[in-house]
Protein backbone atom coordinates (compact mmCIF):
# COMPACT_ATOMS: atom_id res chain seq x y z
CA UNK A 1 0.00 0.00 0.00
CA UNK A 2 1.11 3.89 -0.74
CA UNK A 3 0.94 6.80 0.07
CA UNK A 4 1.68 10.30 -0.49
CA UNK A 5 2.84 13.14 1.41
CA UNK A 6 2.72 16.58 0.59
CA UNK A 7 4.83 18.85 2.44
CA UNK A 8 3.68 22.59 3.12
CA UNK A 9 5.72 24.97 1.20
CA UNK A 10 5.35 29.25 2.22
CA UNK A 11 2.95 30.49 4.74
CA UNK A 12 3.37 34.10 5.36
CA UNK A 13 1.28 33.65 8.84
CA UNK A 14 4.20 31.39 10.26
CA UNK A 15 7.32 32.97 8.09
CA UNK A 16 9.39 32.83 10.87
CA UNK A 17 9.05 29.15 11.66
CA UNK A 18 10.79 28.19 8.31
CA UNK A 19 14.12 30.42 9.14
CA UNK A 20 16.11 27.49 9.39
CA UNK A 21 14.73 24.64 8.36
CA UNK A 22 11.63 23.96 6.03
CA UNK A 23 8.07 23.22 7.46
CA UNK A 24 8.20 19.71 7.18
CA UNK A 25 10.98 19.67 9.31
CA UNK A 26 9.97 21.70 12.19
CA UNK A 27 9.90 20.29 15.64
CA UNK A 28 6.62 20.14 17.63
CA UNK A 29 6.88 18.35 21.22
CA UNK A 30 10.14 16.55 19.95
CA UNK A 31 9.09 15.33 16.74
CA UNK A 32 9.19 16.95 13.65
CA UNK A 33 5.90 17.19 11.36
CA UNK A 34 6.88 14.92 8.40
CA UNK A 35 7.77 12.21 11.46
CA UNK A 36 4.31 12.30 13.07
CA UNK A 37 2.60 11.86 9.50
CA UNK A 38 5.23 9.19 8.75
CA UNK A 39 4.18 7.60 11.98
CA UNK A 40 0.77 7.64 11.21
CA UNK A 41 0.78 6.26 7.51
CA UNK A 42 2.61 3.03 8.93
CA UNK A 43 -0.32 2.36 11.49
CA UNK A 44 -2.90 2.30 8.60
CA UNK A 45 -0.98 0.16 6.66
CA UNK A 46 1.12 1.87 4.58
CA UNK A 47 4.51 0.39 3.09
CA UNK A 48 5.43 3.31 0.78
CA UNK A 49 5.35 6.63 1.02
CA UNK A 50 6.66 9.40 -1.63
CA UNK A 51 6.94 12.58 0.05
CA UNK A 52 6.56 16.20 -2.27
CA UNK A 53 8.64 18.98 -1.06
CA UNK A 54 9.08 22.21 -3.01
CA UNK A 55 11.23 23.54 -0.12
CA UNK A 56 14.97 22.36 0.24
CA UNK A 57 14.02 19.03 -0.03
CA UNK A 58 17.53 17.66 0.38
CA UNK A 59 16.81 18.30 4.22
CA UNK A 60 13.45 17.02 4.43
CA UNK A 61 15.45 13.54 2.84
CA UNK A 62 18.15 14.09 5.30
CA UNK A 63 15.89 14.26 8.45
CA UNK A 64 13.60 11.32 7.33
CA UNK A 65 16.08 8.84 5.81
CA UNK A 66 15.06 6.12 3.39
CA UNK A 67 11.69 5.29 6.22
CA UNK A 68 13.13 2.04 7.68
CA UNK A 69 12.53 3.33 11.28
CA UNK A 70 8.67 3.30 10.76
CA UNK A 71 9.30 -0.07 8.28
CA UNK A 72 8.35 2.06 5.32
CA UNK A 73 9.84 2.78 2.09
CA UNK A 74 10.46 6.59 1.68
CA UNK A 75 10.89 8.82 -1.52
CA UNK A 76 11.45 12.34 -1.30
CA UNK A 77 10.85 13.56 -4.57
CA UNK A 78 11.54 17.42 -5.47
CA UNK A 79 8.52 19.79 -6.85
CA UNK A 80 8.49 22.77 -8.56
CA UNK A 81 5.83 24.06 -6.31
CA UNK A 82 3.14 22.66 -3.50
CA UNK A 83 0.33 20.55 -5.31
CA UNK A 84 -2.86 20.28 -4.13
CA UNK A 85 -4.36 16.58 -3.27
CA UNK A 86 -5.80 16.64 -6.90
CA UNK A 87 -2.86 17.41 -8.88
CA UNK A 88 -0.38 15.09 -7.20
CA UNK A 89 -2.91 12.38 -7.71
CA UNK A 90 -3.69 13.18 -11.01
CA UNK A 91 0.15 13.26 -11.55
CA UNK A 92 1.56 9.96 -9.58
CA UNK A 93 -1.58 7.72 -9.49
CA UNK A 94 -2.98 7.81 -12.87
CA UNK A 95 0.21 5.58 -14.22
CA UNK A 96 1.03 4.01 -10.83
CA UNK A 97 -1.49 0.59 -10.58
CA UNK A 98 0.06 -0.18 -7.24
CA UNK A 99 -2.13 -0.02 -4.53
CA UNK A 100 -3.37 3.13 -2.63
CA UNK A 101 -4.51 3.60 0.71
CA UNK A 102 -8.25 4.39 0.47
CA UNK A 103 -8.56 7.96 0.04
CA UNK A 104 -8.36 10.75 2.36
CA UNK A 105 -5.38 8.57 3.41
CA UNK A 106 -3.91 7.91 -0.07
CA UNK A 107 -3.17 12.03 -0.27
CA UNK A 108 -2.18 14.21 2.12
CA UNK A 109 -1.17 18.03 2.34
CA UNK A 110 0.43 18.54 5.91
CA UNK A 111 -1.19 21.58 7.30
CA UNK A 112 -2.68 19.75 10.28
CA UNK A 113 -1.12 16.81 12.92
CA UNK A 114 -2.41 13.46 12.65
CA UNK A 115 -6.32 13.11 14.58
CA UNK A 116 -6.14 17.04 14.82
CA UNK A 117 -7.80 18.26 11.46
CA UNK A 118 -10.12 20.76 13.56
CA UNK A 119 -6.83 22.75 14.82
CA UNK A 120 -4.44 24.02 11.39
CA UNK A 121 -1.37 24.52 11.89
CA UNK A 122 0.36 27.38 9.63
CA UNK A 123 -2.66 30.20 9.72
CA UNK A 124 -0.98 31.65 12.24
CA UNK A 125 1.82 31.69 15.22
CA UNK A 126 -1.46 31.89 17.75
CA UNK A 127 -2.78 28.59 15.85
CA UNK A 128 0.97 26.75 16.34
CA UNK A 129 0.82 26.95 19.95
CA UNK A 130 -2.88 26.16 20.29
CA UNK A 131 -1.79 22.81 18.46
CA UNK A 132 1.39 22.22 21.06
CA UNK A 133 -0.69 23.06 23.87
CA UNK A 134 -3.73 20.50 22.40
CA UNK A 135 -0.79 17.56 21.90
CA UNK A 136 0.77 17.83 24.95
CA UNK A 137 -0.98 15.72 27.00
CA UNK A 138 -1.11 12.99 24.49
CA UNK A 139 2.32 12.70 23.46
CA UNK A 140 3.75 10.49 26.19
CA UNK A 141 3.77 8.20 23.69
CA UNK A 142 5.88 4.21 23.94
CA UNK A 143 7.95 5.24 20.84
CA UNK A 144 9.11 8.13 23.27
CA UNK A 145 12.33 6.47 24.85
CA UNK A 146 13.12 7.85 28.29
CA UNK A 147 10.39 10.28 28.77
CA UNK A 148 8.61 10.59 31.65
CA UNK A 149 6.10 12.16 33.71
CA UNK A 150 8.33 13.85 36.52
CA UNK A 151 4.80 15.15 38.01
CA UNK A 152 0.46 15.78 36.96
CA UNK A 153 1.02 17.68 33.94
CA UNK A 154 5.00 17.97 33.58
CA UNK A 155 6.72 15.45 30.90
CA UNK A 156 10.59 15.32 30.49
CA UNK A 157 13.12 13.87 27.45
CA UNK A 158 15.50 11.63 27.96
CA UNK A 159 18.99 12.90 29.39
CA UNK A 160 17.08 16.59 30.37
CA UNK A 161 18.86 18.24 33.33
CA UNK A 162 16.37 19.87 36.09
CA UNK A 163 18.95 21.97 38.46
CA UNK A 164 17.94 21.58 42.32
CA UNK A 165 16.04 25.31 43.07
CA UNK A 166 14.71 24.90 39.06
CA UNK A 167 10.72 25.32 39.37
CA UNK A 168 8.36 23.45 36.96
CA UNK A 169 4.22 24.44 36.57
CA UNK A 170 1.87 22.40 34.95
CA UNK A 171 1.68 21.91 32.41
CA UNK A 172 5.20 21.89 30.77
CA UNK A 173 6.79 20.05 28.64
CA UNK A 174 11.16 19.43 28.81
CA UNK A 175 12.52 18.17 25.82
CA UNK A 176 15.76 15.95 25.19
CA UNK A 177 18.93 17.18 26.47
CA UNK A 178 17.36 20.33 27.69
CA UNK A 179 19.29 22.03 30.44
CA UNK A 180 17.78 23.83 33.19
CA UNK A 181 20.11 26.05 35.44
CA UNK A 182 18.86 26.88 39.61
CA UNK A 183 16.47 29.57 40.15
CA UNK A 184 14.73 29.48 36.02
CA UNK A 185 11.02 29.00 36.17
CA UNK A 186 9.35 26.73 33.31
CA UNK A 187 5.75 26.87 33.24
CA UNK A 188 3.07 26.98 32.72
CA UNK A 189 1.90 25.95 29.52
CA UNK A 190 5.64 25.81 28.07
CA UNK A 191 6.97 23.62 25.66
CA UNK A 192 11.04 23.50 25.42
CA UNK A 193 12.63 21.17 22.86
CA UNK A 194 15.66 19.54 22.08
CA UNK A 195 18.94 20.64 23.76
CA UNK A 196 17.33 24.11 24.67
CA UNK A 197 19.63 25.72 27.59
CA UNK A 198 17.52 27.67 30.07
CA UNK A 199 20.33 29.92 32.20
CA UNK A 200 19.53 30.92 35.92
CA UNK A 201 16.83 32.76 36.65
CA UNK A 202 14.86 32.78 33.54
CA UNK A 203 11.44 32.32 33.30
CA UNK A 204 9.28 30.74 30.42
CA UNK A 205 5.70 30.52 30.17
CA UNK A 206 2.83 30.50 27.42
CA UNK A 207 5.63 30.13 24.93
CA UNK A 208 7.80 27.65 23.10
CA UNK A 209 11.59 27.63 22.91
CA UNK A 210 12.74 26.03 19.71
CA UNK A 211 15.51 23.16 19.42
CA UNK A 212 19.12 24.60 20.47
CA UNK A 213 17.86 28.19 21.40
CA UNK A 214 19.67 29.58 24.66
CA UNK A 215 17.52 31.79 26.64
CA UNK A 216 19.84 33.89 28.88
CA UNK A 217 20.15 34.77 32.65
CA UNK A 218 17.22 36.28 34.08
CA UNK A 219 15.53 36.77 30.60
CA UNK A 220 11.33 36.52 31.05
CA UNK A 221 9.67 34.92 28.42
CA UNK A 222 6.08 34.99 28.03
CA UNK A 223 3.61 34.60 25.12
CA UNK A 224 6.24 33.64 22.78
CA UNK A 225 7.80 31.73 20.36
CA UNK A 226 11.68 31.78 20.87
CA UNK A 227 13.72 30.21 17.69
CA UNK A 228 17.72 30.78 18.09
CA UNK A 229 17.59 34.65 18.04
CA UNK A 230 13.91 35.23 16.66
CA UNK A 231 11.07 36.15 19.17
CA UNK A 232 7.51 35.96 17.82
CA UNK A 233 5.00 37.25 20.28
CA UNK A 234 2.42 34.69 18.85
CA UNK A 235 -0.19 37.07 20.50
CA UNK A 236 0.67 40.54 18.54
CA UNK A 237 1.61 38.46 16.08
CA UNK A 238 4.71 40.43 15.46
CA UNK A 239 8.83 39.11 15.22
CA UNK A 240 11.81 40.58 16.17
CA UNK A 241 15.47 39.51 15.62
CA UNK A 242 16.98 39.74 19.07
CA UNK A 243 20.46 41.36 18.79
CA UNK A 244 22.12 40.40 22.39
CA UNK A 245 23.31 37.16 22.19
CA UNK A 246 23.77 36.86 26.25
CA UNK A 247 19.53 37.37 26.17
CA UNK A 248 18.18 35.08 23.24
CA UNK A 249 20.26 33.19 20.60
CA UNK A 250 21.18 29.84 19.22
CA UNK A 251 23.30 27.65 20.01
CA UNK A 252 25.27 26.93 16.76
CA UNK A 253 25.27 29.32 13.96
CA UNK A 254 22.47 28.84 11.29
CA UNK A 255 22.12 29.60 7.93
CA UNK A 256 18.31 31.49 8.31
CA UNK A 257 16.01 32.88 5.96
CA UNK A 258 14.60 36.56 5.93
CA UNK A 259 11.63 36.92 7.81
CA UNK A 260 9.21 40.05 6.56
CA UNK A 261 9.63 42.65 8.80
CA UNK A 262 6.78 43.48 11.07
CA UNK A 263 6.02 45.40 14.22
CA UNK A 264 8.40 44.52 17.07
CA UNK A 265 7.41 42.51 20.14
CA UNK A 266 8.76 44.09 23.02
CA UNK A 267 11.19 42.33 25.51
CA UNK A 268 9.47 41.51 28.98
CA UNK A 269 11.88 42.28 31.27
CA UNK A 270 15.69 43.34 31.66
CA UNK A 271 18.44 40.98 31.13
CA UNK A 272 21.86 40.03 32.66
CA UNK A 273 24.68 38.60 31.31
CA UNK A 274 28.27 38.79 29.56
CA UNK A 275 30.14 37.18 26.47
CA UNK A 276 31.86 35.02 29.49
CA UNK A 277 28.22 33.68 30.26
CA UNK A 278 28.05 32.13 26.79
CA UNK A 279 31.39 30.87 26.66
CA UNK A 280 30.97 28.84 30.21
CA UNK A 281 27.48 27.32 28.68
CA UNK A 282 29.83 26.51 25.02
CA UNK A 283 31.64 24.33 27.28
CA UNK A 284 28.80 22.90 28.97
CA UNK A 285 27.07 22.12 26.11
CA UNK A 286 30.02 20.51 23.60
Amino acid sequence: MKALLICPNERTGVAALAECVPLANVSILGKTLVEYWLEHLAGLGAQEVVVLAADRPDEVRAGIGDGARWGLRVIVKSDKRERTLEEARTRHQASDHTSWLPAPNDVTLMDNLPGLPQLPLFTSYADWFAVAQALMPHAWTPDRIGVRELKPGVWVGLNAHIATGAELIAPCWIGERAWIEAGATIGPSAVLEREVFIARGAEVSHSIIGPETLVGQFTEIRNSIAWGSTLVNWQRDSCLKVPDSFLLCSREPRRARPVPASTPAPVQAPVSGTASFLEYVSQLLT
